[in-house]
């Protein structure tokens, strides 16, 4: 009578576990990667060798020039010189730290607004960048290089009511961080510990676990998309993709791996208890009772019982012996 409410309690552990298992991989990237300053510049570091993002940046750089100068007739030929320099930069390790400098402004820029919630626009500040290429244009002899004003040069990588639509959300994962994949081990134990079958339990909790991982990854990749159709005319989408793939890597990789391992534990589980049935034993948790049957093999039918179908269990009193009808006569 009691197998019921407890395989119910066991399978209503199970499922919680595994709907936490995609809420807690990107609870834990929240925390530790994209929360974290130094975590997240080295995310973004990389891409400053991405050939998207330079050439992004040389555009926005050379377009800020281009506004504050009237170079007359020769504006192409200036526009060229300023690209031309501004890609060379881009080569320099003066620019790595002028991106990681940047990159963690936009990230503070970025908690602040999660944290406190700012309205303003999350946006990366290329005026290091401007000034170094000012300079080399200056050296170089470049018409109008000393005329060029070294103004904030501001790219914008996430808008006010973007910001908003994640705020809470996101915030919230932030909170949590390890307890909700914490909470997803302690539930699944709990839920294998309670099953009837803990083979069973065991297979379906794995499987579980990497649908909701694939899941997961399937979600970040719909993101991608969904990021890359919302973004205005003037903004790069290969440098854009560049930037959500360096932020998503992690997570991508965690679903991935979660979804492996559940498979593999799933169908090794499951691969067992078929092993165990046809070798005639059963698994922790899926063994039966005896056999009451009174076949061949059963307990009471030994020796000459098993060869004549009788047993050897006593009989009443006064009654006549069984004899076995299939059994061929002693000759006189």
């Amino acid at each position: 009578m009691l197998r019921r409410p407890r395989a119910a309690l066991s399978a209503v552990l199970l499922v919680l576990a595994c709907l936490l298992v995609p809420l807690g991989t990107v609870s834990t990237w929240a925390k530790y990667e994209i929360e974290d300053t130094d975590a997240y510049v080295a995310t973004m570091a990389p891409l400053a060798a991405d050939p998207d993002v330079r050439a992004s940046v040389a555009d926005a750089v050379t377009d800020s020039v281009m506004k504050e100068i009237d170079a007359g007739p020769l504006r192409a030929t200036v526009a060229s010189f300023v690209r031309d320099a501004v890609h060379s930069f881009t080569e320099t390790g003066a620019f790595q730290t002028a991106w990681n400098a940047a990159n963690r402004a936009a990230h503070d820029a970025v908690q602040a607004a999660l944290t406190h919630g700012s309205d303003g626009a999350v946006t990366i500040d290329l005026a290091p960048i401007t000034e170094q290429v000012k300079r080399q244009l200056i050296e170089e002899g470049t018409p109008f290089a000393g005329r060029i004003p070294v103004r904030h040069t501001e790219v914008t990588v996430m808008k006010a009511q973007d910001l908003s639509h994640f705020r809470k959300g996101f915030r919230m994962l932030q909170v949590a961080g390890l307890w909700l994949p914490a909470a997803a081990v302690l539930l699944a134990t709990g839920g294998i510990l309670l099953a009837v079958r803990r083979r069973r339990a065991v297979t379906a909790t794995a499987l579980g676990a990497a649908v909701g991982a694939a899941a997961l990854a399937a979600a970040i990749a719909a993101g991608r998309a969904l990021t890359l159709d919302d973004l205005p005319p003037d903004v790069s989408r290969a440098a854009a993709g560049a930037v959500y793939d360096a932020l998503t890597d992690t997570l991508r990789t965690a679903s991935w791996v979660i979804a492996g391992v559940g498979v593999v534990v799933g169908v090794g589980a499951w691969v067992s208890g078929r092993v165990g049935v046809s070798s005639g034993g059963g698994g922790a948790g899926d063994a039966g009772g005896p056999d009451v049957s009174g076949g061949p093999g059963s307990p009471g039918m030994t020796g000459a019982s098993r060869e004549t179908g009788t047993s050897d269990a006593p009989r009443p009193a006064g009654s006549s012996p069984r004899r076995n009808p299939s059994a061929v006569p002693p000759r006189p």
